[in-house]
């Protein structure tokens, strides 16, 4: 296409997280995007009894919201649209395309001991060799595995299997069909095959006929049903599916122009890692627990997914019931102001999982532990961000010893590049460069794979390369004093307690 054909291309992106969803409308004229929040929603799991869900028909009300507000400003200028959500939920639809119930949650308890279960019949280490996910018991197969157990008859019903991103593009075009990158992180997929993991799903009893054929991202699936587009005052959109996984998405909109880098996708969840041409599936991968995922272009991301902004989010929630409503930016400003290099926590210990009093338990873990015990809700948000830095250098020496090499530079994207604080310790911690941003990282890969799936891009360098021009990051130069290095060596030693528990 000519330059002049790429002129003022508006592009609709619906990227849903764990906090709220959000409708993004892309410009782009083939060498610049610029980012317009159209709409955004609350979001979060709903409980009922003593089950989790996801309300599907509530995200699904505030998508066609998201579609009419987008209309209404741009009309016939939106070309197409796309959609990104979290990993490993999934729906279910019966055999004339009807929700089976609301989607659980992936923090719902059913999953419990179903690593334990499912690995009596296939061995971890089987398991491994085909998906190369990393082992956490909220993955689709472990959903599944579940249902098998306790809910067949909802199985032998369905007729289709989708993960959220399917579901609601199946929703906006009638087109079922199941992303890569989304697939790849159910550990349902074999990953040396590229096809689901058949023998697996046959071993754990799983029905295989619910599965949908995958397809790439940045492919073309349908036009936007002709009642949603009358409804919402639009034309039929194309409907393009980007790395519908938001972590994927988030990744491909890393502004990278050469190897040896390591990213940091963060918000609820840090997803950590490296970007491979090839899966690693190894026994030392697995001795890590590291999981391999799908991207475009054929890459893989190779990474660790670990609490990211979790434990303060928490937090910030239990002030707000105590009467301290803080913003974000004020939790920053009262944990710079707290002592450096005090006590810390691990991020993934059990107690941190579910949601509720996150302050109480990290007292709770400082005194265990003998540690500190945070005083001031600035000493417990020093606490934690201090504690997700650590991590981040042991999983960046973990992935250097996979591999074998440096990892010379720190990427973080997504809506935790914002923290400062974060960002500054982190490059303290890991003695290497940090850049942050894009802070929209995941709204803008989704958005420039559409751009792709139209032909207004080729590869995903070319992608970056938009990125680049689009957006200036800012660097954070490490200050690696003694006092960091002692406070990283605490944390091992607190590790290597904590292994023994």
């Amino acid at each position: 296409m000519t330059k002049e054909s790429r002129t003022d291309i508006k592009l609709l992106a619906f990227d849903l997280g764990a906090e709220s969803g959000r409708a993004m409308v892309g410009h782009f004229d083939g060498s610049h995007i610029q980012l317009e929040q159209v709409h955004r929603f609350a979001n979060g799991p709903v409980r009922v009894g003593g089950s989790l869900y996801t309300d599907a028909l509530y995200i699904w009300d505030q998508m066609q919201n998201g579609l009419q507000k987008a209309a209404a400003q741009y009309g016939k200028n939106l070309v197409s649209v796309g959609v990104d959500t979290w990993g490993v939920d999934f729906a279910l639809l019966d055999g004339r395309n009807n929700l089976l119930g609301n989607p659980h949650h992936y923090r719902d308890h059913r999953t419990d001991g179903m690593i334990e279960l499912a690995c009596s019949i296939v061995p971890q280490d089987e398991i491994y060799s085909q998906t190369g996910n990393q082992f956490m018991q909220f993955n689709t197969l472990f959903q599944l595995y579940s249902l098998v157990r306790n809910d067949p008859n909802i199985l032998l019903t369905a007729g289709s299997l989708l993960m959220l991103p399917d579901l609601f593009h199946f929703w906006l075009c009638g087109e079922r069909a199941n992303e890569y990158s989304v697939a790849t992180t159910s550990q349902c997929y074999d990953q040396q095959k590229k096809d689901w993991a058949w023998d697996l799903i046959g071993q754990l009893g799983i029905p295989a006929g619910i599965f949908q054929p995958v397809i790439q991202p940045g492919q073309k699936i349908g036009s936007l049903h002709t009642w949603l587009a009358n409804a919402a005052g639009c034309p039929q959109l194309t409907v393009v599916v980007p790395a519908s996984h938001d972590t994927g998405s988030a990744v491909t909109a890393v502004p990278v122009s050469g190897p040896d880098f390591m990213y940091i996708s963060s918000g609820t969840w840090s997803l950590v890692g490296v970007e491979l041409d090839q899966p690693c599936i190894t026994a030392q991968s697995l001795a890590y627990n590291l999981t391999n995922e799908g991207n475009p272009g054929g890459r893989t991301r190779f990474l660790k997914v670990v609490p990211g902004m979790w434990l303060l989010q928490q937090s910030r929630n239990e002030w707000a019931r105590a009467g301290r409503n803080y913003s974000y930016e004020e939790l920053t400003n009262l944990a710079a102001s707290a002592p450096a290099c005090g006590s810390m926590v691990d991020i993934t210990a059990p107690e941190f999982i579910d949601p509720g009093d996150m302050p109480a338990r990290i007292r709770s873990f400082c005194q265990e532990t003998r540690q500190p015990i945070p005083q001031t809700d600035g000493e417990v948000a020093r606490c934690i961000l201090e504690s997700l830095a650590y991590q981040y250098r042991s999983l960046l020496e973990d992935f250097e010893l996979v591999l074998g090499k440096c990892l010379t530079v720190v990427h973080i994207i997504g809506g935790g590049s914002k923290n400062d604080l974060l960002n500054q310790i982190t490059s303290n911690c890991v003695n290497r460069p940090v850049i942050a941003g894009p802070v929209e990282a995941t709204a803008i890969g989704n958005l420039l794979m559409q751009a792709l799936g139209l032909g207004y891009l080729s590869t995903v360098k070319e992608i970056r390369q938009v990125i680049r021009s689009s957006f200036q990051p800012v660097i954070f130069e490490p200050h690696h004093s003694l006092q960091w290095e002692e406070g990283y060596q605490r944390y091992r030693q607190l590790s290597r307690l904590l292994r023994r528990r």
